[in-house]
Order: C-alpha cells, then structure tokens, then sequence
C-alpha cells in the first residue's frame, strides 16, 4: 500500500512539474493588498496584459508566458519570503516589477545568489543603481528626476525646499540627492521625514508648513502625499509641490481628487495619452484587450514597455533557455528601440533609460507635459 501511495505522490510531482514546464515562469512580488495595492496592481496588470498579448500570438520561444504575482503588502520582509518561494518553487525565468527600492533589498541578493535576472524595479533609487551583474533598470535615476524638478523650480527663484521622505535607508538616500544638487548652488534643502505606513494627520503638516517652504518635494507614496495636499488646499496654503514618479501618479490624481490640481510630478515614461507614439497604442491595445476598462495610466505603461523588454530578452536567449541564457541576452541586448522608446543594456551598464519628463496635473485631472 504504501508503494502504491509513493508512487501516486511522484506521479502527481512529476504532472506538476510536466505543467510548469510548458510555460515560462515570470516571479513578482508586488503589494496586491495594503497601502500601496492601487500602484502594485497596476504594474501586474500592466506587464499581465502585454504577456497575455504575447500568447495570444503563440508565446515566445515555444511557450507561453505566465506571471506568479505574490501579494507583499508592502512590506520589505514579505517581499524578500516571497522572493524565497518563488525561486524555490516555481524555477522562474525572472524576477520582475518589484513596486520599490524597499522592497527590493533583500530580494536583489536572492537574485543575484540564483543567476537570476531581476528586472524593472519600479524604482530610481540609489539603491537600485549599483552594478550588480542581475539587476536591470527600465527607468531614469531619482537623481535625474530630482535635476528636472530643481533646474525648473530653481530657475524661477525658489530656494526653501522641503524634501518629504521616509525615515528609512532609501528615504535618507533620496533626501542626499536633493542635497548634493543644492549644495552646488549654495543651497541647504530642509527634511521632513516621515515614518512608512503611520497615517499622516495635521500635526506632520503642521510640521511642513512650519517650515515656511518655497517648494515641496515629495518621495512618499500617494496616499501620504495625496493627504498632504488636501489638507493644504483646505487651509488655503498653496505651496508649489512636485513629486518624484515613485508617487504613481495616477494614483496620487484618484487619492488628492480636486486638490491635485497644479501639482509637477515627473514621468520616466511617455504620455499614456500620447498615440502618436507606437508603444503607447500599443499598450493602451494590450491593456484594453486584457478586459481593463478604463484608461490605461503610466504606471500600467511602464510595466508594459518593461514587459515588451523583457520578452525580447527571452526571445533572444540561446537555446536551451534557462534563467542564465535570459540573463546572458539581457546583458547583450544593445540598444532596443520598443517603439518612440529607447533603452539601452550591455555588459556592465544594466540601467536602460534616462528619460524624465515634468507634468503638471490640470484641473481636470490629467498630466500635461511642461
């Protein structure tokens, strides 16, 4: 009997196994519940709709695509036990779309130990700016996006910058950024930092705006900055404020509503309304094709230019496949034009694109471009 049952648990392994094996494996841990699920969901859904894109047109390399998303909550220990499964147990090809610097800190190591690329942190942070053999960046620097935002508030006069952050290693780095750049026009930027996850009340604005700023900097998620900017507009205290693209800016528009109107937030990806431009219809085609019905935002872009990418990568890998030949063809991928965007990876230069717009949120609730 219980030969009989041995060998049923290794039938059963063996059709798992078999079914695995017929697609390739993409892992992501992503916050799907919690503070940041709104920005978490569009990047799976962005890159879930441009693989769904690719299967329907036969797959890449023989097989079909499938993208594991495991929920974080937007905690850096739940992102790094999930990166633990997913290399575990489901043999992905790579890792992918990680929301944050923060949550990829304990991931990258993980990557790096398993000859696995880590691709398309939605993050410009130093953190995810070092030379690591796995790491892959789609996106500028935050040190980029912060020159955009200074060089433009600068030039019209302002000089009192609150940097808003978070009290934390990736938060004291972005504030350091803005630091650096100031000093060189013999400027000393002012901190508020705040603490991840505490909701934000009138004491922390109270702190802001006793800091009498000439401009507000935030490197906080949406929904923090989102309460800031109602809570001011209630006061009547109107401060020019711009955001790094880390805030989501769609997100930020839904959360701040009317309040949102005039903020700058930076954009590492073109104008999600811009059909001109063929990667954006063809996203905004995936997207919509995948059953989501409402726009598609620069977040879910974003994730599908990192998702067409991607699949380059695969298809370029050397047969056998495998998560080194993806990683080996990723290294090489040379300049990739994707469609009126460019990135760019080679040996020892894995961060793909320094493009950086400035937009400002019209009364309406859109971005326009400056």
């Amino acid at each position: 009997m219980k030969s009989v049952v041995f060998a049923f648990v290794l039938a059963a392994a063996a059709l798992a196994a078999n079914a695995q094996g017929d697609k390739w494996v993409i892992g992501q841990s992503v916050p799907l519940t919690g503070s940041n699920a709104t920005f978490g969901k569009d990047i799976r859904d962005g890159a879930k709709a441009y693989f769904a894109h690719v299967n329907s047109r036969g797959g890449v390399q023989g097989k079909q695509i499938e993208l594991v998303s495991l929920d974080d909550k937007n905690d850096r220990k739940q992102a790094a036990a999930n990166t633990k499964t997913l290399l575990e147990e489901k043999n992905p090809l790579a890792l992918f779309g990680y929301a944050s610097a923060t949550l990829s800190l304990d991931a990258i190591p993980q990557a790096e130990k398993a000859d696995v690329a880590f691709f398309a942190p939605f993050s410009g942070a130093n953190p995810v700016r070092v030379n690591n053999p796995v790491l892959f960046t789609m996106r500028a620097s935050y040190g980029e996006e912060m020159e955009k935002i200074l060089n433009f508030w600068m030039s019209l006069g302002l000089k009192r910058v609150t940097v808003v952050h978070y009290e934390d290693e990736v938060g004291k780095q972005n504030f350091e950024v803005v630091q650096k750049y100031l000093q060189k026009i013999n400027l000393v930027p002012q901190a508020l930092p705040l603490k991840r996850n505490v909701p934000i009340t009138k004491v922390e604005v109270d702190a802001l705006l006793a800091q009498q700023p000439d401009l507000i900097l935030h490197t906080i998620l949406s929904g923090a900055a989102a309460t800031f900017q109602k809570q001011l507009v209630e006061m009547g205290r109107i401060v020019p404020t711009s955001s790094l693209s880390f805030i989501g800016a769609d997100q930020f528009i839904t959360a701040a509503g009317a309040s949102a109107s005039g903020v700058s937030i930076t954009q590492v990806v073109p104008n999600p309304s811009s059909q001109q431009v063929p990667v954006v219809r063809e996203c905004a085609k995936a997207i919509a094709d995948s059953g989501i019905t409402t726009p598609m935002n620069s977040t879910q872009l974003e994730a599908c230019i990192a998702a067409k990418t991607l699949v380059e990568g695969i298809r370029r890998a050397k047969a056998p496949v495998s998560a080194r030949t993806v990683l080996a063809a990723l290294s090489n991928l040379g300049t990739y034009d994707l469609g009126g965007y460019k990135v760019a990876f080679s040996s020892g230069a894995h961060h793909g694109s320094k493009f950086v717009d400035l937009a400002m949120v019209t009364r309406d609730g859109r971005l326009l471009s400056r």
